[in-house]
């Protein structure tokens, strides 16, 4: 996707020198700075303070934290430091487990010698498929805004978007996974408008998501996150599409705290409710999303304290709470598969229940694609 009107992609491989380069989140839409990765410790510490999130983008970093470890030490005690090291960065979203699983089994069984270049390989793999991934998950999604304007009844109509925290080309590779089907009708000449909750409290759809839909020509509309049921039941909303760090088996959804309350309002008022989703990211070992899916507890700081930029441009961060205010700072929440009209995956739409993930996954099991699992 484009910054600046040149394209760029979330991750980018340094091929000469074997690093990666990430813009670093924490400072954008302000600023937008490139941080080059070159040992694991690097990797693990943008994952963990949010330099990259977004669920592939975290798996995508992984990969190349592992390659990075395997470079310096290629042993077996070292790969698995390095991959619990790695795992450990952030609880909830299941592709970090999924991309270092796809390392390890790539290096499995080879001789030491040869392990850090397999890891470099399955690394840029990881991150070529979650390009195809994502464009083919905005396919899908578009056909399903196609449909949603024709009952509009007027071609040149304007479809109006709902999304929830960031799950654009800045949580993935490229395209993103939410965002995706919105840039493709967008380019494809449909008129869209998004409206874009602000994601309190790290601010991820004011700082990350407008600086996305800016930076593609998408018209958008910042609200605060509580004004999101108001506006589906003023009709201003035909759909809400979200992205996800984890599915269940039974199509319990967990994605940033917010999305919960966002479905019980589409629920309320009519208005489909879809989850973008690549498979990589549904966790078949569990069926109970409430139950099994860890929530990651953020620092009570992030709730008490409001960054920004100041009239002289410089970054500061201000309280805004009475000093000494606890706060409880829950990073994700569950939705239940009840709520989900349809997961968006790259494989085609399919109803967020036991029965049509079972069917998805002995289909996918046929197909020989053991990567996924």
């Amino acid at each position: 996707m484009n910054i600046h009107g040149k394209p760029h992609r979330s991750i980018e491989a340094e091929h000469a020198t074997r690093t990666a380069r990430i813009i670093d989140q924490t400072l954008l839409p302000h600023l937008v700075e490139w941080r080059e990765l070159q040992t694991m410790e690097d990797a693990a510490e943008a994952i963990r303070v949010m330099r990259v999130r977004g669920a592939p983008l975290i798996g995508a970093t992984a990969a190349f934290g592992l390659y990075f470890a395997l470079r310096d030490d290629a042993t077996d005690g070292a790969l698995q430091k390095a991959y619990d090291v790695l795992h450990a960065t952030r609880p909830t979203a299941i592709n970090l487990r999924w991309a270092l699983d796809r390392v390890k089994r790539a290096v499995a069984g080879r001789n030491v010698g040869e392990r850090a270049e397999a890891a470099w390989q399955e690394a840029l793999a990881i991150c070529e498929a979650d390009v195809v991934t994502n464009h083919a998950i905005g396919r899908h999604g578009l056909e399903l805004f196609r449909a949603i304007h024709e009952k509009k009844g007027d071609a040149a109509a304007t479809l109006n978007v709902m999304t929830h925290c960031n799950a654009g080309w800045l949580a993935t590779v490229d395209w993103g996974t939410a965002i995706s089907p919105i840039y493709q009708a967008h380019d494809a000449g449909m008129k869209v408008h998004v409206w874009v909750s602000e994601t309190r409290p790290r601010g991820q759809g004011a700082s990350l998501t407008a600086f996305e839909l800016k930076e593609h020509g998408v018209p958008h509309t910042l609200i605060v996150d509580n004004n999101a049921g108001h506006l589906l039941q003023r009709g201003l909303v035909d759909v809400v599409i979200v992205g996800t760090d984890r599915v269940t088996a039974h199509g319990d959804v967990a994605n940033k705290i917010g999305t919960y309350l966002k479905a019980l309002a589409a629920r309320a008022h009519g208005v489909p409710f879809y989850v973008a989703t690549p498979v990589s990211t549904i966790d078949w070992t569990i069926t109970d999303g409430i139950r099994d899916i860890p929530i990651e507890q953020r620092s009570a700081r992030e709730v008490t304290h409001m960054p920004g930029v100041n009239a002289a441009g410089g970054r500061e961060e201000v309280l805004i709470t009475p000093e000494g205010t606890q706060a409880r700072n829950d990073g994700f929440d569950v939705t239940p598969g009840e709520l989900v009209t349809a997961l968006v995956t790259e494989h085609g739409v399919f109803p967020a229940t036991a029965r049509a993930l079972q069917e998805l996954q002995a289909a996918l099991q046929a197909s020989s694609a053991p990567d996924i699992f």
